[in-house]
């Protein structure tokens, strides 16, 4: 009998685990090690045991990035102006612990990036663009700078505000440019490819709330471990409330099975509900609140853009 189930996110969102996965659970190009904490043809969901520990803070870092306007750069050097975009982002810092969550830091910076090595820096009325250079002046190469900037303000704020020795540090996305930061574990809420053979797929499926997949190593264009979780979730949709760590893969692998072991810990409490959140349960309530606290706090996009447009005259 053929039947159905409805992902639980708001379609405006697409869905938890995009289209292009699912033709890929069966092979993958990654570079994959899958005995990392037990044979991979042993694999089990994981429940972690008495001797584990959540802890005591939990710092959320998240970014947020809009492109005020498209520009070109005109250099007397070069007989054709540079295409740049004109950008706001943000970052914040919240932290978690015993007492609930507060917010501890945001940062707004703004940017006017080009290929130029002359790109200036543009005041407006409203706000002042600092210039930065791009390798080169696709789109593309534009973005992955600004997107750069929007790490390293992330990886500025966590570093300021990480006191204790026993906190952990959960990065909104892919841990790629903070593998480097001690205790900190990337958080992937969307599957855009299924890195694991089908036995081990399986095991993702069959996990059930508070529980994680064992620890594995892979290889993309770069190298980290990972785990899937899953978090409290109604739906019985593939793949619902599931998410994926990541920690460095220079890390000993105690040491990433214990940090596992403390997200799928934490996690749960702090999962988004649908009655909130479109992307529940994966949109975590500090991720949630911070992405809506960070885009406000980037300013109306129609008033900069008008006074990108004034600067220009």
């Amino acid at each position: 009998m053929t039947g159905f189930t409805v992902d639980p996110w708001d379609p405006g969102y697409a869905a938890a685990l995009a289209v292009e996965a699912l033709s890929e659970l069966g092979s993958t190009s990654a570079e994959l090690v899958l005995d990392v904490e037990r044979p991979a043809a042993d694999w089990k969901p994981v429940t972690p045991g008495p001797g584990a520990i959540a802890p005591e803070t939990l710092l959320v870092a998240d970014g947020v990035r809009r492109i005020d306007a498209r520009v070109w750069v005109h250099d007397a050097d070069t007989p054709m102006p540079f295409p740049g975009i004109a950008a706001s982002y943000a970052a914040g810092i919240v932290r978690c612990g015993p007492g609930g969550a507060d917010l501890a830091e945001i940062e707004v910076n703004r940017t006017l990036i080009s290929a130029s090595p002359n790109t200036p820096e543009v005041k407006t009325a409203h706000a002042v663009f600092r210039p930065s250079k791009a390798a080169d002046s696709s789109f593309e190469e534009l973005s992955l700078a600004l997107q750069r900037q929007v790490t390293q303000l992330e990886v500025d704020l966590a570093v300021r505000h990480r006191t204790v020795n026993d906190d952990l540090l959960l990065v909104d996305g892919p841990l790629r440019g903070r593998t480097h930061l001690p205790r900190t574990v990337g958080y992937i809420k969307t599957h855009h490819a299924a890195y694991l053979p089908s036995p081990q797929a399986g095991v993702v499926g069959a996990l059930g709330p508070g529980q994680r997949t064992p620890v594995f190593l892979m290889g993309t264009s770069w190298r980290r471990h990972a785990w899937y979780l899953r978090l409290p979730v109604q739906s019985t949709a593939p793949w619902a409330g599931v998410a994926r760590c990541e920690a460095g893969a220079d890390l000993d692998p105690a040491e990433v099975v214990r940090l596992a072991d403390a997200v799928t810990l934490a996690l749960p409490a702090l999962a988004g509900v649908d009655y909130k959140d479109p992307r529940a349960p994966q949109n975590l309530v500090p991720i949630g609140g911070l992405e809506k606290l960070l885009r406000h706090h980037l300013g109306d996009a129609r008033l900069l853009y008008r006074a990108l447009r004034t600067a220009a005259r």
